[in-house]
């Protein structure tokens, strides 16, 4: 089963989020329901190992905080494959991470080192479309520079799994922790 650990949006978030990627006339745009914020991503993994991880991850003390959306960017730089809003650092969104990764790997799996930098996706670009997209897109960054959204509630992280398909991947919640007193 192909997992990750990701703090979900609230609906009022997905809508402006949904109202930018209206105007984003590049990729293919990820359905509002899908938007999240990946904290690990754990690959595939067996339902024991996934087992461990939920007891791990139940086991994750932390108080609610908020996040802040701030402008939008790709990834890819000259070549962008992805479009995403990204989510202003701050010691509780990384305290959580850091969190959720020690847990994960206590109960066994193994995550890539990756630097954080935490972001909603909002559209994915294929190679063959990245060539003829520069001009939109760069108008489009430019006009979204300054989005920004929050104080947005974090209350809750969720172990999501990932369901791949040609017209691209969906997401389910498998169980949400609520977010308590560190």
């Amino acid at each position: 089963m192909r997992v990750f650990v990701a703090i979900g949006l609230p609906d009022e978030v997905k809508d402006v989020l949904m109202a930018v990627q209206s105007e984003l006339r590049v990729g293919r745009l990820v359905d509002p329901d899908s938007m999240h914020v990946t904290l690990a991503f754990l690959d595939d993994q067996p339902l024991t190992m996934i087992e461990a991880v939920h007891e791990a991850l139940g086991e994750i003390s932390v108080a609610p905080f908020e996040m802040t959306i701030r402008g939008v960017d790709v990834f890819g730089g000259n070549s962008p494959r992805l479009v995403f809003a990204g989510i202003e650092p701050s010691e509780a969104l990384s305290g959580l991470r850091r969190k959720i990764r020690t847990a994960v790997q206590g109960a066994g799996v193994q995550l890539k080192h990756t630097r954080f930098r935490p972001h909603v996706t909002l559209a994915r670009i294929s190679k063959d479309r990245q060539q003829d997209i520069g001009p939109r897109l760069g108008r489009f960054l430019a006009m979204h520079a300054g989005l920004s959204l929050g104080p947005v509630p974090v209350s809750k992280f969720g172990l999501y799994q990932s369901h791949l398909a040609p017209e691209g991947a969906s997401y389910e919640v498998l169980v949400d922790y609520p977010l308590g007193q560190e």
